[in-house]
């Protein structure tokens, strides 16, 4: 192999590992401006019944949350490895309501049931 080849593949390589950083970094920025912009924000899947359940339940309570569809996004499977990161699930939706982790579906139904949803909905 030529040392040009080898240093092209280097720099390919170190290159792609740059952009998956950045890529990473952007994603990981994207979801704290999401989190921390917003009063409610959803990270959902535009197919799954369990997101949709979580934004009907916001809509029951005329509440506009952002909603974020990871399956529509080129980077939702970038977006959803900072989620794991940051709440240790990567499973939607995963709700957030003034920057507090609420958690799935089934964890903001009974958020709601017992009052701590309404609590965080009120905090300012």
């Amino acid at each position: 192999m030529s040392l040009v080849l080898v240093l092209v593949l280097m720099l390919t390589i170190c290159c792609g590992s740059a952009r998956q950083a950045l890529a990473s970094n952007s994603a990981s920025a994207f979801v704290q401006n999401v989190v921390y912009s917003n009063k409610i924000a959803i990270f959902s899947k535009s197919y799954c019944p369990y997101s949709l359940r979580a934004k009907h339940l916001f809509a029951e309570l005329n509440e506009k949350p952002f909603v974020v569809e990871l399956d529509l996004r080129d980077d939702g499977s970038q977006i959803q490895n900072v989620l794991l990161d940051l709440v240790g699930k990567s499973t939607v939706p995963q709700v957030f309501v003034n920057g507090r982790h609420v958690g799935g579906s089934d964890d903001t139904r009974i958020a709601l049931l017992n009052g701590q949803l309404q609590k965080l909905l009120d905090k300012i």
